[in-house]
């Protein structure tokens, strides 16, 4: 299967660069390109986009809002967005993970590491793997968390639907660790891991790994570091 892909930046040459180079793969192709948020949402619809690869700060619909439209979109709840910024220290990053975008990327990653984005996201796994990216989300979460320490009691609320099993997993991709990971982690096999991670998704209506991450911190289950 070819994954279609989506490029929304408001500088026509990032886009031509990363055109050039999602099109060099075999398993991917570029479907259309935007130069704002409105613009990627229509498109992505039009073009029945898999991947969208969204430029935090554009002008008009900036790519938070864009990706907020897109998560709240029934149609296009096969859309996955990977958010792009200049600046990997941002905390817009972390509000367009509460928002449904299932990771984000330094504009300055590696080409392998942009071509590997896309497959993860287009298999709906997050970006979550990366230690820079887990503290990322827990320096900012702490960052807004104020005097109740973040903690969410309708997030909290929620998680009493949760067998003990899956609180432990949530605990885990929390953590950033694959499903591999967790299976030897827990003794138990992938493919168990990976219907504990289904129904945690489902109870807890997370779109992908990366909402299960923010709803574990939101709820209080996993306490950012301070590091």
């Amino acid at each position: 299967m070819t994954i279609r892909v989506l490029l929304a930046d408001d500088q026509a040459l990032l886009r031509s660069a990363f055109r050039v180079l999602v099109d060099s793969e075999p398993d991917m192709e570029v479907v259309g390109e935007a130069s704002d948020g409105a613009e990627a949402v229509r498109l992505a619809k039009e073009r029945r986009a898999d991947v969208v690869l969204m430029d935090i700060r554009m002008p008009g619909t900036d790519g938070l809002a864009a990706t907020r439209m897109i998560s709240a979109d029934p149609d296009l709840a096969q859309v996955r967005v990977v958010i792009l910024t200049t600046f990997e220290v941002d905390d817009y990053v972390v509000q367009a993970l509460r928002a449904g975008a299932s990771g984000f990327l330094g504009k300055g990653s590696e080409p392998e590491e942009l071509l590997s984005a896309v497959r993860i996201a287009a298999q709906g796994e997050a970006l979550l793997s990366p230690a820079a990216t887990k503290g990322l989300i827990a320096r900012f979460l702490a960052q807004s968390a104020g005097a109740d320490d973040g903690r969410d009691p309708a997030r909290s609320d929620r998680l009493d639907t949760l067998t003990v099993r899956e609180r432990q997993v949530l605990v885990q991709v929390a953590g950033g660790h694959s499903n591999d990971e967790i299976a030897e982690r827990l003794k138990v096999s992938p493919l168990t891991v990976k219907t504990h991670v289904n129904r945690a998704m489902a109870k807890l209506g997370a779109r992908d790994r990366a909402q299960l991450v923010v709803i574990a911190y939101e709820s209080g289950l996993v306490r950012p570091r301070s590091e």
